[in-house]
């Protein structure tokens, strides 16, 4: 068998978007996804199962998945004895974005070796878990089925997307808290300007449920006062923000190679100019649930700097924003990074005033959100923070926090998550000029 001798590329390439997907609380489709976002559309619900676990918070962001659905993206086989939320979100979602990047399906004897997958996640398979758990404890090992490893396997969800795709690029999951899609679209990009693939499909996942949610009730990061209001219970940057929502869903993106894009006529959303990742490593202030402030700055100063752009040159930001304490101060680490005053600091928002903080798909599901409003020239609106924190509205002005969807076009979008365990990452998106 003969190989092709890998060269080093002589430029580095340049990476564009050409598919997305998106399951989320508040829509489980790309055009109601983009409808939703423009239209302020909550995805938060009451779960009475919730209440009758005795939580706290009752309220919570899950996508209305339905049988019917499933069916669509699975065959009957494939759904016997599956039992994993976030496999059947992020199989959707990624497989929506292949579609939409107008990709066939690789032929079962011919793996594609120029397309690869990293999906990550945070928990995978909690319900099948306990299932198993139950199982092994009453002495009925056999009964677990043949999809139990598939389904508790971190990395179950890309390869299960490899095997649908058939992918024979790296085909890999990531796990790194609230920032795993986020950084999973770095990782794609990074492989794809490198020149090792030409495209690579990317995103995140979660699952949901109680047993998801729970640790989080626990710590009393949630909200509890809203459980008969669901909708108006997460609230980024609001002076009576009381804890983030949990949510769970999918969203997926596929990367590509300019050139190869251009070369198959392929519709283009944007370009990822670039990123950084870091860690403050738990320390001058940082710690398991807070961030390191340095840490924030330099990790959004190196994604500037890595992008080869300005701060300046920044017309919006998609923030990590959860409805916490913590907001204002990510607004002063924007602030301290950028480097910009009052009046021309860049619009932000947040999405999770919508469907909650979907955790490890929190990154990837807003992604999607970033890149539909470069592409359609907009920025959504911030719900729920009529009464903006006092601390940000000193720093911020209030022009720039947009209440409801602004219908503007934007050239260059900063994309952030923040982390448990003190990890960050931040992306580049630039509305895609070809002449």
């Amino acid at each position: 068998m003969n190989f092709k001798r890998y060269e080093k590329p002589m430029a580095e390439k340049r990476v564009v978007v050409t598919g997305m997907g998106v399951v989320a609380p508040n829509a489980t489709n790309l055009t109601d996804f983009n409808d939703a976002i423009r239209n302020g559309k909550s995805g938060i619900t009451h779960h009475q199962e919730l209440a009758d676990l005795n939580f706290g918070c009752q309220v919570a962001g899950q996508p209305e998945v339905t049988e019917e659905m499933l069916q669509q993206y699975f065959s009957p086989l494939e759904l016997r004895g599956l039992n994993s939320s976030g496999i059947f979100y992020g199989t959707i979602a990624g497989t929506d974005a292949w579609k939409d990047a107008g990709l066939e399906i690789s032929e079962k004897e011919s793996p594609d070796w120029d397309s690869g997958i990293i999906f990550g996640t945070g928990i995978l398979g909690v319900d099948k878990f306990r299932e198993a758990i139950h199982l092994i404890d009453a002495g009925k090992t056999r009964r677990l089925g043949s999809t139990s490893v598939l389904q508790t396997m971190a990395s179950g969800i890309s390869a299960f997307l490899g095997g649908k795709l058939g992918s024979g690029n790296q085909v890999s999951t990531n796990s790194s808290a609230c920032t795993t899609g986020t950084e999973a679209i770095l990782m794609g990009y990074d492989r794809i300007k490198s020149g090792k693939a030409k495209r690579m499909l990317v995103g995140s996942c979660s699952d949901h449920g109680p047993y998801v949610w729970g640790g989080f009730d626990a710590m009393r990061i949630l909200p509890h006062n809203f459980n008969d209001d669901p909708t108006s219970a997460s609230r980024p940057m609001s002076a009576t923000a009381a804890g983030f929502v949990p949510g769970s869903g999918a969203g997926a993106l596929v990367l590509e190679d300019y050139d190869a894009a251009k070369e198959r006529g392929a519709n283009i959303y944007a370009e990822v100019l670039g990123g950084a990742v870091n860690s403050g490593g738990q320390r001058g202030g940082g710690s398991m649930t807070a961030a390191n402030n340095e840490g924030v700055q330099r990790c959004i100063k190196e994604a500037i700097a890595y992008s080869e752009i300005s701060a300046e040159d920044i017309d919006a930001i998609n923030g990590h924003l959860t409805a916490t304490t913590r907001d204002a101060t990510e607004i002063l680490n924007w602030k301290a990074a950028l480097g910009r005053g009052k009046d021309n600091f860049p619009y932000i928002n947040s999405l999770k005033g919508m469907t909650g903080h979907c955790l490890s798909a929190a990154g990837s599901i807003e992604c999607v959100a970033s890149v539909l409003q470069l592409k359609n020239n907009f920025i959504f609106g911030n719900i729920n923070c009529e009464d903006l924190h006092p601390d940000i509205e000193a720093v911020i002005s209030q022009d720039m926090i947009p209440r409801i969807t602004k219908e503007q076009p934007i050239n260059i979008l900063a994309k952030a998550s923040f982390g448990f365990g003190d990890v960050n990452t931040v992306l580049i998106f630039k509305k895609l000029e070809d002449k």
